[in-house]
């Protein structure tokens, strides 16, 4: 029996330079920026805006 070859993992999502300088002043301008929820290692996440520190910023 020929088992078929392993599927390739998923590449890793790039980056531009810009989204590393990605910040929002708050929840607010993350909602109306469509970025809410930010998660930890997306653009813009930053742990004061984390107030239950889960990794996940402006949930509500």
């Amino acid at each position: 029996m020929v088992l078929p070859p392993a599927p390739e993992p998923e590449p890793e999502p790039t980056r531009d330079a810009a989204d590393e300088d990605v910040s929002c002043a708050d929840c607010a301008a993350a909602r109306a920026a469509g970025a809410a929820p930010v998660r930890v290692g997306d653009p813009g996440h930053s742990r004061r805006l984390d107030r239950d520190g889960d990794g996940v910023a402006c949930e509500n």
